[in-house]
């Protein structure tokens, strides 16, 4: 398994992880509101990562394996998904928080971020053992 589809499954079983964390929030504390924005935020944005990383892996394989050009990487798309969670959100304000789904939409840039030290933490150990 090459590096990136290493950190791709990585970063999907993670936000899997914050989403199990975030749907036991809902069903065992008070506040159903908070957690149901922030499932439906970061619902929205695990296929926001899902979609980007996807369209990456075709523009690689395109670019060198069949020499195509590629204009775009869904970025009106991964807008529009945004947009319908921040619509649903203020639709029902009774039943997701605003704030909580916008918190929710930035969930896997912080991920990205917590994955990138992580990994290269972890390259920096690797050097100086060796």
């Amino acid at each position: 398994m090459d590096n990136y589809t290493y950190m791709v499954s990585r970063q999907l079983k993670w936000m899997f992880y914050i989403l199990a964390i975030f749907v036991i929030g809902w069903g065992f504390t008070d506040y159903q509101t908070i957690f149901a924005g922030l499932i439906l935020g970061a619902g929205i944005s695990t296929f926001n990562l899902w979609l980007l990383q996807v369209k990456i892996n075709r523009l690689g394989q395109g670019v060198v394996e069949r020499d195509e050009k590629r204009r775009t990487l869904g970025m009106l798309t991964r807008f529009a998904t945004a947009a319908l969670a921040a619509a649903i959100g203020l639709q029902y304000p009774e039943v997701f928080n605003m704030i909580a789904v916008m918190i929710g939409l930035m969930t896997p840039y912080l991920v990205i971020i917590i994955d990138y030290f992580l990994t290269q933490t972890e390259l920096t150990t690797r050097k100086r053992g060796e």
